[in-house]
């Protein structure tokens, strides 16, 4: 049993991750902005604390836990990117992970473990195939998740053991990328974004749970790890497997032009996606629940409340 710390724990993936943790009998405290909701979105948890970065009075609640995961960070894709947003996106992140760094250094009894979402947007617009030893890019995001992981790095001045985990593409049936494009399969019109040649490194959302459990249990994993599975395919292949299994066409390509007009220069990240291969997870032993792309959709369908409007 292990007593673990988790600050935006309310999304999509701090929900999986703190249901799994509960249900094996760890003690679960939350960090959130909103208590309320956070206790209305994870249930059973030992203890909500009200959690504002730029304050102090929440420091007391990390001494003596084992780990702590921050997941916090301004959504990428929640408005169109101007200056102010992509402002936001940034100091979201660097700001609460120099927060947690302050509060390592103040609480006596530290945690061994700290484990921070990042992200595959760290290799850049690039459509090659890039693993945890592969360089930074140049763009805007690469820079976002170097600095993000740059600002984490500082935990390990108080003997703590690090892990950035850079995900993927997250498939599930409500949230994610996979939720808005089902409803263009649904009308007939579906099909790759751009070219449909770029990579689409996805992952089912049992296996981030899983690598982020896997990654805190494993003493040997640390420093960054991708999260996506192992059966890299690209945005085309991808749409091929999801039509299929609708029982629709994926003929209906969405050149690159109009996504650019429609949502602007996060397009860029759409259409030159890196292809990121989970080798030090793999390496570490860890075994995913769903390594093709036909069995993780399939999994997900089956569940969908709308399956039989689509079939």
């Amino acid at each position: 049993m292990k007593k673990i710390v988790i600050a935006g724990a309310t999304g999509l993936i701090g929900k999986e991750i703190a249901r799994l943790l509960i249900d094996r009998g760890d003690k679960v405290t939350i960090f959130s902005r909103s208590v309320k909701k956070a206790k209305n979105v994870i249930p059973n948890a030992e203890n909500y604390i009200e959690w504002n970065p730029g304050s102090t009075d929440w420091y007391k609640y990390m001494d003596g836990k084992d780990v702590v995961i921050n997941l916090s960070g301004e959504n990428l894709m929640a408005k169109r990117w101007n200056e102010e947003h992509k402002i936001n996106i940034l100091s979201s992140r660097i700001n609460t992970t120099a927060a947690f760094v302050k509060a390592f250094e103040n609480v006596v009894n530290k945690p061994k473990v700290y484990l921070s979402a990042a992200g595959i947007g760290y290799y850049g617009l690039t459509r090659t195939v890039e693993t945890e030893n592969s360089p930074a890019g140049k763009d805007f995001l690469a820079g976002v998740v170097q600095a993000w992981e740059t600002e984490s790095e500082k935990i390990e001045k108080f003997n703590v053991r690090r892990i950035n985990v850079r995900i993927g593409i997250v498939l599930d049936k409500y949230e994610g990328a996979l939720s808005k494009m089902i409803l263009p399969f649904k009308l007939f019109i579906g099909g790759p974004l751009g070219s449909g040649n770029q990579w689409f490194p996805w992952i089912h959302i049992s296996d981030v749970a899983g690598i982020f459990l896997f990654a805190l249990d494993n003493e040997n994993v640390k420093g960054p790890v991708n999260c996506c599975s192992p059966d890299l395919v690209t945005m085309k292949e991808f749409c091929k497997s999801l039509g299929m299994i609708l029982n629709r066409p994926s003929v209906f390509r969405i050149p690159e032009f109009i996504l650019k007009i429609v949502i602007g220069e996060s397009s860029d990240v759409i259409v030159n996606t890196a292809g990121a291969l989970p080798q030090k997870i793999i390496e570490a032993g860890y075994k995913f629940k769903f390594e093709k792309v036909e069995d993780a959709l399939r999994s997900i369908l089956t569940g969908y409340s709308s399956y039989q409007d689509v079939i």
